[in-house]
């Protein structure tokens, strides 16, 4: 931070990433286990999942007054990471936990319109952020005694605006990540690839379900991936009941229309309940129809910040 000519007041030194010159990246770990909510609705029900293994657990809960951080909100956290991962390829030093920025470029790259709703909507996507608590015991280690420790944060430790008093108009943003974001960002496979249509899904199950496909089912040597119906209800924490969530994933998977993926229904199997196949489409046979895909509709338009 500097201090401005004119007042001798301190003000941001922003720099203005533009995610169009960069892939886009998503940390990992956050892409298959319920860390956010998928409704756009206020949810005050706290998350609890535990792997069928029974050796990965997490646990989200929500301030009432901010209600939990929602899949689109997440969109700052892919945003970040994206930045900070162009900096680790381009070998800068000592990557920061904190960043400055104008909100107008983050709007425009997760995809939104810049005007002021937008922007009220991103204060609001912040503060949801900053107050939702996790514990987990992801990437944890033993401590020698037989028991393994357990992390608790908030994806954001801190966030900062500056306000222009004259025009009320904002000059700059900062915010700090989370150590436990920070560290599986830059550490060695810690974000894969996504592709930027995933910003035009508007649905929360689809945004979900695509995460789910680009972490199981992005190599595998072109046989996809495939899981029952009832363990993909308990990785998406999703409220609701489970025929509800049966009903609304078929639809999806008729629809055929995430970004990269295609995605097969298979209503008969051993467990009695249906599972979904994901398949990366270019890993599909040449006369397979979606191995082209499907276009997703309004494509182009950038959409409101939920």
């Amino acid at each position: 931070m500097s201090l401005r000519k004119d007042t001798g007041r301190p003000q941001f030194d922003l720099f203005y990433p533009y995610l169009t010159d960069m892939p886009l990246r998503d940390q990992r770990e956050t892409m298959e286990r319920p860390f956010f909510s998928l409704a756009k609705r206020k949810r005050v029900k706290p998350i609890s999942y535990t792997s069928p293994d029974g050796l990965v657990w997490v646990e989200v809960r929500a301030v009432p007054e901010f209600g939990m951080a929602t899949i689109w909100d997440a969109d700052i956290l892919i945003w970040v990471a994206s930045v900070l991962t162009n900096m680790k390829d381009k070998r800068v030093n000592d990557i920061p936990r904190t960043l400055n920025f104008h909100p107008s470029d983050l709007l425009r790259g997760i995809n939104r319109h810049v005007g002021g709703e937008n922007y009220e909507r991103l204060r609001s996507g912040l503060a949801r952020l900053q107050s939702t608590t996790i514990q987990t015991n992801i990437r944890s280690q033993e401590n020698g005694k037989g028991k393994r420790r357990t992390r608790q944060f908030s994806w954001i430790e801190s966030c900062r605006e500056d306000i222009d008093e004259a025009t009320g108009q904002s000059r700059g943003m900062e915010l700090t990540i989370s150590e436990w974001l920070h560290e599986g960002i830059i550490m060695e496979g810690g974000v894969l690839a996504i592709d930027p249509d995933y910003f035009r899904l508007t649905g929360g199950r689809e945004r979900w379900l695509y995460r789910v496909a680009r972490k199981h089912a992005g190599g595998n040597d072109g046989r996809g991936f495939t899981i029952s119906l009832p363990t993909l209800f308990e990785k998406s924490g999703a409220e609701g009941a489970y025929r509800r969530f049966k009903f609304e994933l078929k639809k999806i998977a008729e629809e055929n229309e995430l970004p990269e993926y295609h995605l097969e229904w298979l209503e008969s199997t051993q467990s009695k309940e249906p599972a979904l196949m994901m398949v990366r489409r270019s890993q599909l046979s040449y006369d397979h129809p979606a191995y082209r895909g499907r276009a997703l509709r309004d494509k182009r338009a950038p959409k409101d910040l939920a």
